[in-house]
Formats: C-alpha cells, sequence, structure tokens
C-alpha cells in the first residue's frame, strides 16, 4: 500500500469566505486510515464549515480536498455510500422501533451491517423492539451512532457525540466509540470535551480563526509533554526556616507549597532526600504538566474566531 493509500482525508490549502467573513484561511490537515482525529476549536472558528466541506455539504473558495480519494464536492454516489455521519440531532420517526430505524437506513446503502449487529454494536439489543419515543437521551445518542455505522462507512463523522450526557453515559459511549477503531475505521471526531479528545483521539487539531494553530497527539500538542512541570505539596509540620530546599520563584499559599520547573527530576530529588532524612511525609505530593484544555485555551485565547 502507498503513502497516499494510507491517508483517508487530505487538506491542502483550504479556503472559505461567506461575503467579507473568512471562515477558513489556508486549512491544510492530513488523516490517517484507521485513526481517531479530534477537531478541536471554539464556537466560531470554522470547525463546523470544515467538516461540512468534508462532508461534502458545502462548497469551498478555493484549496484541494481528497476524502477517501474523492472530491466530496463531486457529490457521486460511490463516496456517500463510503461515508458515515453522526449529527448531534437525527431526525428519527418516534414510532419507528430501534430495529426498524436502522434497518431503513441500511437499506440505502448497497453492502450495509446486518441491523442487528449495529444495534448490538452500540448497546441496544435489549431495546430493539422499543419505539424511539421511548429511548432516554443515552439511549437515542446510541440509537445515532448505530444509523452512523448502518452502511458499514470506511469514515464516519462523529459531531459532538456526548453532548448533554451524564457522566455514566459519556463513558459508555467512549466504549462505543472505541469499538468501531477495533473495526479498523477512520472517525473525524469534533468535540468540545478535552477530556474526550484525550481518551479518544489518536490525534488532535486546533482550529481557530479559520486557521490550524496546533496538531499532534493529545499527549504533545503544541508541546505540553516538555513543558515545565509544576510541582505542589502540603509543608510538613514543625520543618524549620529555610526548610526544605527549594527553588527560586517558590509559592506558599495557606500551608501548600508550589513552584515550576523545567527539570522536576532534578528539582525534585532534594526534597524527596530531606524529607526522608527527617521521616517526614510530602502529603499531597503532585507533579502535574499543562493539561490538554490548558494548551487548548492558550491556543484559542487571542484568535478572532470568524
Amino acid at each position: 500500500m502507498s503513502l497516499a493509500d494510507d491517508i483517508a482525508v487530505q487538506v491542502r490549502g483550504l479556503r472559505k469566505n461567506y461575503g467579507s467573513l473568512q471562515a477558513l484561511a489556508g486549512v491544510d490537515i492530513a488523516i490517517q486510515r484507521g485513526e481517531v482525529f479530534g477537531l478541536l476549536g471554539p464556537n466560531g472558528a470554522g470547525k463546523t464549515t470544515l467538516v461540512e466541506i468534508l462532508e461534502g455539504h458545502r462548497s469551498r473558495d478555493d484549496g484541494d480536498v481528497s476524502v477517501l480519494g474523492h472530491d466530496p464536492a463531486a457529490d457521486e454516489r460511490d463516496f456517500r455510500e463510503r461515508i458515515g455521519i453522526v449529527l448531534q440531532e437525527e431526525g428519527i420517526d418516534p414510532v419507528l422501533t430501534v430495529y426498524e430505524a436502522v434497518e431503513l437506513y441500511s437499506a440505502a446503502y448497497p453492502r450495509p451491517r446486518d441491523p442487528d449487529e449495529c444495534i448490538e454494536l452500540v448497546g441496544l439489543s435489549e431495546k430493539r423492539d422499543a419505539r424511539v419515543e421511548t429511548l432516554s437521551g443515552g439511549q437515542r445518542r446510541r440509537l445515532d451512532l448505530a444509523l452512523g455505522i448502518a452502511g458499514d462507512p470506511e469514515l464516519i463523522f462523529l459531531d459532538e457525540p456526548t453532548t448533554g450526557f451524564d457522566p455514566t453515559a459519556r463513558r459508555q459511549a467512549w466504549e462505543v466509540i472505541d469499538g468501531l477503531r477495533s473495526l479498523g475505521k477512520t472517525i473525524l471526531l469534533t468535540t468540545h470535551y478535552m477530556d474526550e479528545a484525550q481518551n479518544l483521539a489518536d490525534r488532535v487539531a486546533v482550529i481557530a480563526a479559520g486557521r490550524i494553530v496546533a496538531e499532534g497527539t493529545p499527549d504533545t500538542l503544541a508541546g505540553r509533554d516538555v513543558g515545565d512541570a509544576v510541582i505542589s505539596f502540603r509543608m510538613p509540620d514543625g520543618a524549620q526556616a529555610g526548610e526544605p530546599p527549594l527553588p527560586a520563584g517558590t509559592e506558599r499559599v495557606d500551608g501548600r507549597v508550589r513552584f515550576s520547573t523545567a527539570s522536576p527530576t532534578r528539582d525534585l530529588a532534594p526534597l524527596v532526600a530531606w524529607a526522608s532524612d527527617r521521616g517526614v511525609e510530602l502529603e499531597g505530593l503532585t507533579v502535574t504538566r499543562r493539561s490538554l484544555e490548558d494548551v487548548y485555551l492558550e491556543l484559542t485565547k487571542t484568535g478572532d474566531a470568524p
């Protein structure tokens, strides 16, 4: 398989204007086959416009776009048959049963998955014969996922798949999405939940003001894996003035000690040695780096998104 065959989505120099408003200002991305790619960005950043162009629902002004080897703007039937789209809300007839709804969607594809298999994959087997109108919000979202995979697509667009979910339902949805990954599907995920991107995405891109401002794995985005670490602990009782050994710039607030360092191992070693020599604990000791949410907020705070 050639390198080009490994790429499910290739975008170069993508531009889109709405009159004088520039929604996309030269976007470049590449999504590998079989990966979960997270697209992050504030409202108005151009995220929806980008996804709709990739789905073939919106035209572009300039740039090259290839999705599964097709130009989405050509609106080819073969292209439609190879993608699945899970919107935030599907217009499903509420009087249909779960099975009937999946069977109906399956009929539009030449090589659909078995409806019962789709229902089992999303964890709705017990609701197979229940009417859509009787499902809970979380169960409706599972049904949306079942409809999105009914045609056995190669590429699945997931638009905010867990918006409005409680924590338990969100975790269950993550398990479903992980199951789709195990089937070898390529997934483009848009989400406002940083923990969702952290747990599900192989790579993420942040879009702000119509431009991709950072791209990488959730753990390495914008250098978050090599940036300064923050060491924090509660000061042991009975510590004397000048103890323990602390670097310059250390903050002491309400009995807690906190400092940033580019060399956490080096700066933590004398602290641990000091505590060990005195037989005391550094209670609440934590060593953390910037979270994905911290990085996201830094990347998007100055963007005047269209």
